[in-house]
């Protein structure tokens, strides 16, 4: 993901500190609170990653069998490639078939770009009707989708997100992520977006970015959290500041946890994919460390924690 990369010389200049939770996050989380476990899911973006070969997936995997390696080490995906292409739901189902050796196991697509950049949630009813077919192909598998809008979709659009939001289904969780600058520079635009989100039970995406702190927005107007984590890990794998931001993700998540969150979707991206698999594994176990749980983490054909 290149959205918010900047060069190593401003990286030392970027402040990493999450910000404190908004108060619709507070109150959201307070309305929700119950005794239900919580569910969390860590991932990455891609399964066709070649860097992985011989890292996680065997020496001489075929592309065609990355994802029956893949679903061995995450429990999710944010599968982008449905941003891209149009699958018919044999093809989904196909991808289903390989994830059901993993019985936790979901994929979280992406809306086509088609709908959200081309045109721009208007007029788009056919298109959303045939992605919702292909992706209900998934079954058990789907978890929730996400609709990324681009970074010239301004306030000025909030008539036709509105409109667009309101025509989705309402079985099928969606989260949006938001991406010009005046949805949280501009107080007005912030509050009216994020309550008809509420409103909506639709999600926000949390989008850490280096370059690009405004969209660390630390509101959920539900009880769910979807966050895109962008690493800027340099080429020589020196994980030092990526470490410290997942550390206070971990805090942040268990401080939610605490307040009522009931779920939560971890998404791993980095500028050089060969870091992924380990990043992935190092916020994996702090997450099982201190929420208590056993989620599974990616297993290595080289010894990695050295690396730490």
């Amino acid at each position: 993901m290149e959205f918010g990369k900047v060069s190593p010389e401003q990286l030392a200049l970027v402040d990493f500190t999450l910000p404190a939770d908004t108060e619709l996050t507070i109150s959201t989380l307070a309305a929700n609170k119950n005794n239900e476990p919580l569910q969390v899911h860590v991932g990455c973006a891609k399964w066709g990653r070649k860097e992985w070969v011989g890292q996680i997936y065997p020496p001489k995997t075929k592309d065609a069998n990355f994802l029956d390696e893949y679903v061995k080490h995450f429990d999710c995906i944010e599968l982008n490639a449905t941003f891209y292409n149009a699958y018919p739901p044999e093809t989904i189902a196909k991808w289903k078939d390989k994830a059901l050796s993993n019985p936790d196991f979901k994929f979280c697509p992406k809306f086509t770009q088609s709908i959200s950049h081309i045109r721009r949630l208007k007029n788009a009813e056919d298109i959303t009707t045939s992605f919702y077919q292909s992706m209900l192909a998934f079954g058990e598998k789907l978890g929730p989708l996400f609709l990324q809008l681009s970074d010239n979709y301004t306030p000025k659009s909030f008539p036709e997100l509105k409109a667009y939001l309101e025509s989705l289904p309402k079985d099928v969780p969606v989260f949006v992520e938001l991406r010009h600058k005046e949805w949280f520079s501009v107080k007005e635009n912030n509050e009216k977006i994020f309550q008809l989100f509420h409103d909506l039970n639709i999600g926000s995406i949390i989008t850490d970015a280096s370059g690009r702190r405004d969209v660390v927005h630390m509101t959920l107007p539900t009880p769910h959290a979807f966050i895109r984590f962008v690493g800027c890990t340099d080429k020589e794998g020196e994980y030092s500041i990526d470490k410290a931001r997942l550390d206070e993700w971990v805090a942040r998540i268990k401080e939610w946890q605490q307040l009522g969150l009931k779920s939560v979707w971890f998404f791993m991206h980095q500028h050089d994919e060969r870091f992924s698999p380990v990043l992935s594994d190092y916020v994996t176990d702090e997450l099982n460390k201190a929420l208590g749980i056993n989620l599974l983490r990616p297993k290595f054909i080289e010894q990695q924690a050295s690396m730490f």
